[in-house]
């Protein structure tokens, strides 16, 4: 006994020693540590060639415009074999997709769904991210419905002091004025179909097409083809018809979903500490997005394989909460079905039916 005392007196030392030179030295350890996580970024300058070949999905944004220490603004980053897309461009969408160890300077085009704040509000941060990143010597070009040219205008112009000092700072060679800012490709959707073909090409198509987000108006959707493997990303909409039509047989299904009973406890909330217009917009809201479970009776009448929720609104603070957002939406959609939150990544590989779904990095 004595002897095993001695050991565990020595071994308590030993720790205690290890303890306190750890903590003597904790700045050059931690210094160490950051180095390395440098190295491991500085690698990734080009992420997208190491990539296997297929459609790639990540969510850069999954909320709303509510605080949700999970989801940022909405944004979604798709990469279709080496090329990388972004559409909208909530707060926080620059910063996510340098977390997720993506390259903003990769950025080939911007999509929007529609003008609504929380869905534009990054954009200034994306455009100058993407500009340095690649010292780029072209806007960044811009797609978007009815509008575009004004939100655009507005942004080119309030970070037009920014770009000059930028330029004056770094240099030409690395801030090249003439690649500044972003170029607005705005496009109609023809009353007859409601769709357009904005990229054709024989391994991608990209297609926008009218959703019911009332009174915005345009609101649009997009589904991405490349080669074998197909996306659907709803934006802002209500159940629509649009959505159901062109997610048929596609491999994910990205919608967005609100809970009213989770909203109808804000609403009360907000009541009863005397905030009415937040109380009344917790009411309003209701008659323009989707419910979890009538995302998942689209999801299950259109056969895909795969359903993603996002723009998540109330915030889910707690797991506890994910079976009261969803309700019946687990049975009503057989098949995989997640709740998306910032950092999510999907891989649709060329040449399998599979979904694998996990995180980035």
């Amino acid at each position: 006994m004595k002897s095993r005392a001695k050991v565990l007196w020595w071994v308590g030392v030993t720790l205690a020693v290890a303890a306190a030179l750890a903590w003597w030295q904790r700045g050059p350890l931690t210094v160490a540590l950051m180095s390395r996580q440098v190295n491991a970024m500085t690698a990734l300058a080009d992420p997208l060639a190491s990539m296997r070949d297929g459609l790639h999905v990540g969510l850069c944004g999954a909320g709303s415009p509510f605080p949700d220490d999970k989801r940022s603004g909405p944004c979604t980053v798709i990469v279709a074999g080496k090329r990388m897309f972004v559409f909208d461009s909530g707060s926080g969408s620059a910063r996510n997709i340098s977390r997720m160890r993506l390259n903003a300077g990769q950025i080939e085009a911007l999509f929007f769904t529609h003008y609504h704040s929380d869905h534009i509000d990054g954009l200034g941060e994306l455009m100058l991210q993407r500009w340095i990143q690649r010292t780029a010597k072209e806007p960044l070009p811009i797609h978007g419905p009815t509008g575009l040219d004004k939100v655009l205008q507005g942004f080119n112009e309030a970070y037009t002091l920014d770009k000059g000092y930028r330029t004056a700072h770094h240099g030409e060679a690395v801030a090249p004025p003439e690649g500044f800012g972003g170029k607005a490709l705005m496009f109609e959707l023809p009353p007859d179909t409601g769709r357009k073909v904005l990229v054709s090409e024989p391994d991608l198509e990209i297609v926008a097409f009218a959703v019911e987000h009332t009174p915005v108006s345009p609101a649009v959707g997009y589904r991405i083809r490349y080669k074998d493997r197909s996306v659907v990303l709803s934006g802002d909409t209500k159940k629509t018809a649009s959505v159901a039509r062109e997610a048929k047989g596609v491999d994910l299904l990205v919608h967005e979903a609100l809970s009213p009973v989770l909203l109808s406890i804000l609403e009360q909330g907000f009541n009863g500490a005397g905030r009415k217009n937040l109380s009344r917009i917790m009411h309003d809201v209701l008659d323009y997005h989707t419910t979890p479970e009538e995302a998942a009776e689209i999801a299950q009448g259109a056969g895909v394989k795969a359903l993603v929720l996002n723009h998540i609104v109330p915030p889910l603070p707690s797991s506890g909460l994910d079976p009261v957002f969803l309700e019946r939406a687990g049975q009503i959609y057989g098949g995989p079905l997640r709740i998306g939150a910032d950092g999510d990544w999907f891989s649709l590989l060329t040449g399998s039916r599979a979904v694998e779904m996990g995180r980035r990095p």
